[in-house]
């Protein structure tokens, strides 16, 4: 199958966002077997994305877009797309109402702005977008032209590609296997975290050439880096085992940096084990600013085991509520493993808890040293009177510091628990 991809959004012309769409799709689509003969970047005007579209669909016939689907006077792909297949904008009431309904969940009311998001072109396969109020749309017409709309939102469009878009192309491309069993698109992740994309490359390369026709992604971000596996095109019972015994492979290759798979949440992981040993946690955070607590509550039924938490952010807190010693804090400094483990301690003190996180660092942008440069963190984790802490220099913008400073702790009391 062969294809072009538009992006639309004067934003991404002006350099002001970085296409991140375009290159997901040309990765996701060629390891799905589809060809992308060009790819186009076109502003938020309505001449501009009806002649890249019209002269794409002439090309190839099949045109997949991303970018203005949303409720604003710049958001016009669906209308102008409609149009080119000669088609009206009917209202979907089903779709509306789910709408109303998301906006309800967040407390507050619909704008009538969104109302348009629930206009879909008439004969259009709606594809539903679980993250966000505009929904994909598939077109295609008596001629066999096809044009697939997706939301501009990165995690938005994403979310849409694997779960809607690339199913139907395979289905378009391969039909059915032996014995007229249908072929499918099936995915499964290991999630690591505390070792970077390079040294897993290094450890489980090999194993690529190996799991064929599977292929491996890796995945990075603040929380670790996932290693995504795909089954493309193959039968479900073949896709099924084969990708049962790649994980497998896979979660033994990366022995303790391995913490789960697919939707894992690590916060969740390691209230599962405190848990299951009857440990309760407190935490005393600095920097991060309680994003660890945070994480922890996040997860449905933390209360059980979480007591609380102190964001230590002064020096003068550290001292009154941690207990933290203030000739410590003078003869190393708020950063320092010294500091973090006497945070440690007076957490777990101050909740009566048998666990306990701290973290203490320099976020930046301003703040670091020669000695200490911005991104310097100190974590620590406590089980009852054994303490481990550790030096991290982390990279990144000051939420990237404070997201991986958040995750790193988390996954430095998941290890203590595992030795414990």
């Amino acid at each position: 199958m062969k294809l072009e991809v538009v992006t639309i959004g004067t934003e991404l012309l002006l350099g002001h966002t970085v296409d991140t769409n375009a290159a997901e799709l040309g990765r996701a689509l060629a390891a799905a077997g589809a060809e992308i003969t060009r790819h186009t970047t076109v502003a938020d005007r309505p001449d501009s994305i009806r002649a890249a579209v019209a002269e794409a669909l002439e090309r190839t016939g099949f045109v997949l877009t991303t970018g203005g689907l949303g409720p604003t006077r710049d958001d016009m792909t669906k209308t102008v797309v409609a149009e080119l297949f000669g088609k009206r904008l009917l209202l979907d009431e089903e779709l509306l109402a789910g709408i109303e309904a998301r906006f309800k969940r967040l407390g507050r009311p619909m704008p009538a702005v969104n109302r348009i998001q629930a206009e879909v072109p008439e004969g259009a396969t709606v594809l539903p977008n679980p993250r966000g109020t505009a929904p994909g749309l598939w077109l295609e017409d008596a001629r066999g032209r096809v044009a697939v709309l997706l939301p501009g939102v990165p995690r938005e469009m994403r979310g849409l590609l694997v779960e809607e878009v690339l199913p139907q192309i395979v289905r378009r491309d391969t039909g059915v296997g032996a014995g007229g069993r249908p072929r499918v698109v099936l995915s499964r992740t290991v999630r690591t975290t505390g070792v970077s994309e390079s040294a897993l490359a290094e450890r489980i390369g090999p194993i690529e050439a190996e799991i064929d026709p599977l292929t491996l992604a890796y995945l990075p971000s603040t929380d670790g880096v996932d290693l995504r596996l795909t089954a493309w095109r193959l039968e479900q019972g073949d896709a099924e085992t084969r990708l049962a015994t790649a994980a497998t492979r896979l979660r033994a290759l990366v022995g303790e940096h391995g913490y789960g798979e697919d939707g894992t949440d690590l916060a969740a992981v390691v209230l599962a084990a405190l848990r299951a040993g009857r440990q309760r946690l407190g935490v005393a955070e600095s920097c991060t600013g309680g994003l660890v607590a945070k994480r922890i509550t996040d997860v449905a039924g933390a209360s059980d085991t979480f007591i609380g938490g102190v964001v230590a952010y002064a020096d003068v807190i550290k001292t009154a509520a941690l207990k933290v010693p203030l000739e410590t804090l003078q003869a190393h400094g708020a950063v320092s493993e010294e500091t973090v483990r006497a945070m440690a301690e007076g957490a777990q003190r101050l909740f009566s808890a048998e666990a306990s996180i701290a973290v203490t660092g320099i976020a930046g942008p301003g703040g670091g040293t020669p000695e200490k440069p911005v991104g310097t963190v100190w974590l620590a984790a406590r089980v009852h009177t054994d303490t481990r802490a550790v030096r991290r220099v982390f990279p990144g913008d000051r939420d990237e510091i404070r997201l991986r400073s958040a995750q790193a702790s988390l996954d430095l009391l998941r290890r203590l628990l595992a030795h414990a």
